[in-house]
């Protein structure tokens, strides 16, 4: 048994050995594996920070390129506004210029045309001495208002005057009208052209064209004596019916066709 026991013993101790050896081997194997991990992992690591350390600068890279990217391009728009506004200066300037060159032509005209009206003023005048030459002028244009003025006044007074003469010589033509044709009335004469002794009325051959109205106090004259008086009843331009006054009539006279009549009252002058 005890044999045999050994043997077992040495087998056992055998395969503890070789298990131990092989562990022993396989620990090594790990434990290089593990030590190769370990450096690739350093390794890896290493690489991460050299690339964590790269991300951070291309990072900062970035950022920076990204801020002269916006400084750039707040430039461009800077510039851009810039632009615009040399752009509308300029836009000002030339309508300013094209102004400025019409104001200029016409100042030109002006001047041109100033020397012409100086050439008319005569040949001593000139810009130098032109205000001199206004003032003159307006020295003499103030004395001819003055003259003028004085003129109109006596004018005015002539005219006044004149007017005056005219309404009196109106007023006398008017008068010696009058007084002519009261003179007129005073010597006017006319005949009984018809007698209606029933009625009591004769008609005269003379009307309001002689100046018979019917307040016209007429008298029935015979061989240059009076013999009654007559009253216009109707007047018409030739002829004039008139009534006859019977108390007036001397006795047994009767009108008759062809007796004469006058004015009871001649007109006074």
């Amino acid at each position: 048994m005890k044999p045999l026991f050994h043997i077992l013993a040495i087998l056992a101790a055998g395969a503890g050995i070789y298990f131990s050896y092989d562990l022993s081997k396989k620990f090594e194997a790990e434990q290089t594996k593990r030590i190769a991990t370990i450096d690739k992992n350093k390794a890896v690591t290493a690489d991460a920070v050299a690339t964590e350390k790269d991300a951070t600068v291309e990072h900062s890279k970035l950022k920076k390129a990204q801020d002269e990217q916006e400084e750039t391009e707040q430039a461009i728009a800077g510039l851009k506004a810039t632009f615009s506004e040399h752009k509308r200066t300029m836009a000002d300037l030339e309508a300013t210029l094209s102004s400025q060159t019409t104001e200029f032509d016409q100042l030109n005209a002006a001047v041109a045309k100033v020397g012409e009206i100086l050439k008319g003023l005569g040949a001593d005048v000139t810009l130098e001495n032109l205000p001199e030459k206004v003032k003159e002028i307006e020295d003499t244009k103030v004395a001819q208002e003055k003259k003028s003025e004085e003129l109109s006044l006596l004018v005015a007074e002539a005219t006044k005057k004149r007017d005056s003469q005219k309404a009196e010589e109106a007023r006398l033509a008017d008068a010696k009208a009058k007084r002519d044709t009261r003179i007129r009335r005073n010597g006017m004469e006319a005949i009984i052209t018809q007698v209606n002794q029933e009625w009591g009325f004769v008609l005269v051959g003379a009307g309001s064209n002689t100046g018979f109205t019917p307040q016209t106090k007429l008298l029935v004259e015979r061989d240059g004596r009076m013999i009654g008086k007559i009253q216009p009843t109707s007047i018409e331009p030739t002829q004039t019916i008139a009534d006859i006054d019977f108390d007036s009539l001397a006795p047994g006279v009767r009108l008759q066709p062809g007796d004469r009549v006058i004015l009871s009252q001649p007109s006074t002058n």
